[in-house]
C-alpha cells in the first residue's frame, strides 16, 4: 500500500509551482525579493532588536535596504563576487541582517557560523568553506586567532561608528562608501547559503542552500506555520543553525515581516515578558524552550496574544502538547526538517491544511513533499511498518538538497542507489492517514535542545586532550534537553581518573569546540567496546546507559 503523501488540495500544489517559478528562474534578484519590494512601503519595519540590557533598536526595510546596499559595496571594493563564501560570526543582532543582505546583493554565499562554536569548529568550517572574509564582533573575534588568509570585518557596538581592529569596521564601512547601485542576479540553482550540518563520522557537512530553496521556505512559513499578514512572528532559534537561519531570517524578509531578535540568555520569564510586550501572535522554539517554561513553576501568563505555538528541532513529547494548551492557550504543533531540506513534515497551523493533531506525531507531508517509510532494501512499505523516513525526490519539488558541499562520497550515502530518494536517518512509522510518529535516529547524531550534534567532533575534541587516549559519545535520553551528551573516555596509562578531570575534560570540550556540545556526563573505561575492524559499538554504550 502506497502511504498518502499529501492532503493538499489542487490549489496548494500550484501555489507550490508559483513559488518555485518566483524563485527558480534564470534571473533572481535576492535582495529586491527579500528586502527592497517592502522597502518602498513607507515605515515598513524589517526588525525589532532588543538585548538583555534594555537596548532597543528599530530597522525599517528602507533603512535596511540603504545600509545592505553600502556593506555590498563595501565587500565589493575587497573583492567579493558572485559565488564567494563569506562566513558570519555574529549573534542575533542588526549587523547580522545587514551583512545577509549585503552578500546577496552580490550573488556571494552567506556561511553562518554559530556563536557558541568555539574556535576549532568555527576554523574547521571556515577552511572548508574557503571563506575569505569573515565579519564578527569582539566578543567571537578571538576565536579567528590561527585562521590564515582571512580579512576580518569587526562590528563596532551597534551605535558607535569607529573602527576597530586592523583589517575592517562594519559601520565605518557604511559611512566610508555608497550604496550599491545594482544588485547581482543569479540562478534558482545558485547557492545562496552554505551551511554546515553535523555528521556522525568525520568532519561536519557543507549543505549547499540554493536560491530556489526559498519556496520551500515560504511554503512553511504559510502553511505550516500559517503566518499572516497581521501576525507579530518570533522564531526563538539562533540564526547559526538552519531553522533560526531559514525560518527565522529568510522566511519572514521573504513574506515581508518584522524580524524579532531578542539576545540574551533563554530565561522563561523574559522569554513570556517578550511575547507580551511585543505582542507575538505566532511564536516557534525547540521543544526545550517550551520545557524550561514548564519546569520553571511560573504562574500562567496573562496578556498573551498568541495564535499558534509551534515546535521543532527534536520531537515533541505528547505531554508538552498537552502542558501548551493548559498554560499557553494554544495547541503546540510539533514540525520536522532537516538543514539539507528545511521543514517537510508538519502539523500544518494553515486552516486548509490543518488536521486533528495526534499527540507524539510530527504530522504529515508539506505540499511539495511526497514522505515514505524505507526498509532496508529502500523499499516503501505500509503503514503500521517501521523504517526509515525518506523522500521520493521525483514528487518532491520543493526537496532543494542537491549535494554536501565537495564531499561526493557522503552525498552518496544520503541517497538510494538509483538517486530516487533522500534517506532522512530518521525511523519513522506512518498510519493509514498519513501521520508519521518518530521512532528513533537510524544514525548516531545526537539530538539536545534542538541542536544536532555530531559524535565526532565531539569524540576529536576529547582526544586532544592529552590525559585522554580513546573516546567514544553517545545521546543519553534527558527529560529537558531530549537528550544529553554522554562520553565514555579512556585515559593514557598513568593517568588515574577523577571527578577533577571529568570536569576538566568537560569545560575542555566546552571551550575548544562549543558550549552546546560538551559531555554533561563522563564515564572512565579501561576499554571502549568495538567491532574486529575497531569501530567503536556505540550501540553498546547506548544499552548500559
Amino acid at each position: 500500500m502506497t502511504l498518502p503523501h499529501t492532503h493538499a488540495a489542487p490549489e496548494f500544489e500550484q501555489q507550490v509551482q508559483d513559488w518555485l517559478a518566483q524563485y527558480g528562474g534564470n534571473e533572481v534578484d535576492v535582495a529586491a525579493l527579500l528586502c527592497d519590494r517592502w522597502a518602498a512601503e513607507p515605515g515598513r519595519l524589517a526588525l525589532n532588536y532588543e538585548n538583555g540590557f534594555g537596548y532597543q533598536e528599530s530597522l525599517s526595510y528602507a533603512a535596511l535596504e540603504d545600509k545592505s546596499r553600502r556593506f555590498a559595496a563595501a565587500l565589493r571594493a575587497l573583492g567579493v563576487k558572485k559565488g564567494d563564501r563569506v562566513a558570519v560570526l555574529l549573534p542575533k543582532r542588526p549587523a547580522l541582517l545587514i551583512a545577509a543582505l549585503g552578500i546577496f546583493r552580490l550573488g556571494a554565499v552567506y556561511v553562518p557560523l554559530f556563536t557558541a562554536f568555539g574556535p576549532d569548529a568555527v576554523r574547521v568550517r571556515v577552511e572548508d568553506a574557503q571563506a575569505h572574509i569573515v565579519i564578527t564582533d569582539a566578543a567571537n573575534d578571538p576565536k579567528l586567532a590561527g585562521i590564515g588568509g582571512i580579512h576580518v570585518i569587526r562590528v563596532e557596538s551597534d551605535n558607535d561608528e569607529d573602527e576597530l581592529g586592523p583589517d575592517h569596521g562594519f559601520y565605518a564601512s557604511l559611512v566610508a562608501h555608497g550604496p550599491l547601485q545594482e544588485n547581482v542576479r543569479v540562478s534558482g540553482s545558485d547557492m545562496m547559503v552554505l551551511l554546515y550540518t553535523s555528521g556522525t563520522t568525520g568532519q561536519p557537512k557543507g549543505v549547499p542552500v540554493l536560491v530556489r530553496a526559498l519556496a520551500s521556505f515560504e511554503a512553511y512559513m504559510r502553511l505550516a506555520l500559517d503566518v499572516r499578514d497581521d501576525d507579530v512572528f518570533w522564531n526563538m532559534a539562533d540564526p547559526g543553525w538552519a531553522y533560526g537561519m531559514y525560518y527565522g531570517i529568510l522566511g519572514p524578509l521573504a513574506l515581508g515581516k518584522t524580524l524579532l531578535f531578542y539576545r540574551a540568555a533563554f530565561n522563561p520569564e523574559k522569554a513570556l515578558d517578550v511575547m507580551r510586550r511585543y505582542g507575538v501572535t505566532n511564536f516557534a522554539a525547540a521543544p526545550t524552550a517550551y520545557r524550561v517554561i514548564r519546569s520553571s513553576g511560573l504562574p500562567r501568563p496573562e496578556g498573551l496574544r498568541l495564535r499558534v505555538a509551534s515546535s521543532a528541532g527534536e520531537p515533541l513529547n505528547p505531554e508538552l502538547f498537552h502542558w501548551a494548551q493548559e498554560f499557553l492557550g494554544v495547541e503546540l504543533f510539533d514540525h520536522f526538517g532537516q538543514t539539507e531540506m528545511g521543514m517537510a513534515v508538519v502539523n500544518h497551523h494553515h486552516p486548509g491544511l490543518r488536521r486533528t493533531v495526534k499527540p507524539g506525531s510530527m504530522g504529515q507531508a508539506m505540499p511539495g513533499f511526497r514522505a515514505v517509510v524505507l526498509d532496508e532494501h529502500d523499499r516503501e512499505v505500509p503503514p503500521g511498518t517501521e523504517g526509515q523516513l525518506g523522500f521520493d525526490r521525483e514528487r518532491s519539488p520543493l526537496l532543494f538538497y542537491s549535494e554536501y558541499y565537495q564531499a561526493p562520497d557522503r552525498t552518496r550515502e544520503r541517497l538510494t542507489d538509483d538517486g530516487r530518494y533522500y534517506r532522512a536517518g530518521d525511523t519513522v512509522v506512518a498510519d493509514e492517514d498519513g501521520y508519521f510518529f518518530f521512532a528513533g535516529r537510524s544514525d548516531d547524531i545526537i539530538l539536545s535542545a534542538g541542536y544536532r550534534i555530531g559524535p565526532f567532533e565531539v569524540e576529536s575534541a576529547l582526544v586532544a586532550h592529552p590525559d585522554v587516549a580513546e573516546a567514544a559519545v553517545i545521546g543519553k535520553p534527558d527529560e529537558l534537553r531530549g537528550e544529553l551528551v554522554k562520553a565514555y573516555v579512556v585515559l593514557r596509562p598513568g593517568t588515574v581518573p577523577s571527578d577533577a578531570l571529568g570536569d576538566e575534560l568537560s569545560s575542555f570540550v566546552k571551550t575548544k569546540l562549543a558550549a552546546h556540545a560538551y559531555p554533561r556526563e563522563i564515564v572512565f573505561m579501561d576499554v571502549l567496546p568495538k567491532t574486529p575492524s575497531g569501530k567503536v559499538q556505540r550501540f553498546l554504550l547506548r544499552a548500559e546507559s
